[in-house]
């Protein structure tokens, strides 16, 4: 695929603003790859610094305990913070192997990768009495599995015994989703927080989960579903998705917490920080991978709650739904993501402000902690932890991915410098307990290798973006764009039954609604690119505005854009 074929699919999948191109590095002569290359080696060390010791040490468990050179079988724990109903027979899933899939890809080791796939074809069962919060089962594992099956059939050979892959990834998937189905058996059809893999919903389980709990399941379970043409699991993540949205409040925002069994919210107060953040990260990439007016509708109006109620300066503070008033001033390493989702949605002058703050408290402190007081400018008492969180490297790679400033090459080289300096032990990465001492904790996260070093990675090198389009789970696992997973319209729109072209060397006229199922990436056929008739540019190229006058006519729907209070155009009115 061609550098102008990639360019198309981004403008029609980044509806706010087309700024976001994957244009690698190897397309033209980049006067810092001397650096890149550099910087790449040295990320990849750390990659395999901490997965040799996981395969060393804790394999086939969970994941690795650096410090004492052991192994926690911690997928029972992931969001049990009061370590309650642990099983005493779980001996663990091979978590971290699973997680380490998709990065084994994309830094080149396919030999590591067709060994971990037999691996796990023939060995792991999730046949286990162990009780898991649904939504880290999701990403983690449903993710890793669905997204390696993926990079396992797609056009690269990357099994070197032929028919040795026989869709056992993808049938291990199957297994779970259907596991996963009882916990959302409900009145309301939002899931319940926790399961059994064995026994489904327990007796008495608690009926709270959390915004993101119920709404961050639809990249993972709708994937399934396109592969295995089995609806049930899009279905079920959809409904509860659609539930969701209905309960947001007047203002457009929703709570933290609530009741699956009554849909009555519990905390109201929320932001776009923990239990609420990859919510809003869902509704914009589920648009992306399924193609749905729906989610595109949902994250626009959300986006623009979050901007009007959230946010003060470059920072989001938290608000209660019902009044849009302010509740707590703090940041948190979760909203680190935010400026990499602001650049999928093309408001890249918020995120790179919003960007240059978390870099701050990153440098002021070495690594960014858990919690910050931004009305006190002090940490949190009791929050000071950094547990290896991937959050500011990943909004770093969509930053520099959209702009190619060298500035964020930088503060690249700064995260991988701190990392090697305050995090790297003998047998691999430590979390780091309190960041006012750099006292260390034994433990390293399994999103460390799935996202940490994944996105540190691919910063300095996008070799693996060449000709491609991925979305990334909130985990970090790649699941490619395809025309077959999006919605299709009549027939009478597809780009053979356009009847309106009058000459070669004249452009092509398509209605609006043609312009819905392209890319189709052969429309085109050498000419000059197609436009909706009823397009009107915006007055600057960088769709940045004072007033609704200096926007145009969109190119898609012909709805008429209007200046959003972050200064950009887009289809604002039709929230």
């Amino acid at each position: 695929m061609s550098t102008v074929n990639i360019k198309t699919w981004a403008m029609m999948f980044l509806l706010i603003s087309p700024t976001l191109f994957i244009e690698t590095s190897s397309s033209k002569l980049d006067p810092f790859a001397a650096k890149k290359k550099r910087m790449s080696d040295k990320v990849r060390k750390m990659f395999y610094h901490a997965y040799d010791n996981y395969m060393m040490y804790a394999f086939p468990h969970d994941e690795l305990k650096p410090l004492t050179k052991t192994y926690t079988n911690s997928l029972s724990e992931l969001g049990n913070l009061k370590l309650e109903h642990l099983p005493q027979e779980y001996n663990g899933t091979a978590l971290t192997l699973i997680e380490s899939l998709s990065s084994l890809v994309i830094m080149g080791n396919e030999t590591e990768f067709e060994k971990s796939v037999l691996w796990l074809s023939e060995n792991l069962s999730f046949d286990v009495d162990a009780r898991i919060n649904l939504f880290e089962c999701n990403i983690r594992v449903l993710g890793g599995l669905v997204s390696a099956h993926i990079l396992a059939t797609d056009s690269t050979n990357r099994f070197t015994k032929k028919g040795s892959y026989r869709n056992q990834l993808l049938v291990l998937a199957e297994e779970l989703g259907n596991r996963f189905l009882p916990a959302f058996d409900t009145p309301t059809g939002l899931p319940y927080a926790w399961i059994n893999l064995k026994y489904g919903v327990m007796e008495k389980e608690t009926t709270e989960t959390s915004t993101s709990g119920c709404g961050s399941l639809i990249l993972e379970m709708g994937a399934l579903s396109h592969l295995t043409g089995d609806p049930r699991f899009e279905s079920a993540a959809l409904r509860a998705l659609r539930k969701l949205w209905s309960m947001r409040s007047s203002l457009n925002l929703l709570g933290t917490t609530l009741d699956v069994q009554t849909g009555e919210w519990i905390e109201y107060s929320s932001g776009i920080g923990a239990g609420v953040d990859s919510f809003y990260e869902y509704l914009l990439k589920a648009h992306l991978l399924f193609g749905r007016e729906e989610f595109w509708r949902m994250f626009q109006s959300a986006y623009l709650a979050v901007q009007k109620y959230f946010r003060h300066g470059p920072w989001y503070h938290e608000a209660d739904m019902r009044t849009g008033r302010a509740t707590y001033w703090q940041l948190t390493s979760l909203q680190a993501f935010w400026p990499g989702l602001q650049v999928l949605a093309g408001d890249i002058a918020a995120a790179n402000s919003s960007h240059r703050e978390f870099f701050y408290v990153w440098q002021q402190f070495g690594v960014l902690p858990e919690r910050y007081l931004l009305d006190h400018q002090m940490l949190h008492p009791t929050e000071k932890y950094y547990p290896l969180r991937p959050e500011l490297a990943e909004s770093t790679f969509y930053l520099y991915q959209a702009t190619k400033d060298p500035w964020y090459l930088e503060v690249g080289e700064s995260i991988v410098n701190s990392l090697n300096l305050h995090t790297r032990v003998e047998a691999g990465f430590a979390s780091i307990r309190d960041v006012t001492t750099m006292e260390l904790e034994d433990h390293q996260h399994s999103f460390f290798l799935a996202e940490t070093c994944k996105y540190l990675y691919l910063l300095f090198d996008d070799s693996f973006l060449v000709n491609k389009n991925y979305v990334f789970t909130t985990e970090g696992h790649p699941l490619p764009i395809l025309s077959s997973w999006h919605e299709r319209l009549p027939e009478a729109y597809i780009p053979s039954n356009w009847t309106s072209l009058k000459g070669e060397e004249q452009q092509k006229r398509a209605s609006a609604m043609s312009m819905k199922i392209c890319p189709a990436l052969n429309c085109g056929n050498g000419r000059q690119p197609v436009e909706s008739i009823c397009h009107v540019p915006d007055v600057r190229a960088h769709h940045r505005c004072l007033a609704d006058e200096d926007c145009g006519v969109d190119s898609i729907s012909c709805r008429r854009r209007s200046c959003s209070i972050s200064g950009y155009c887009g289809l604002w009115l039709s929230v």
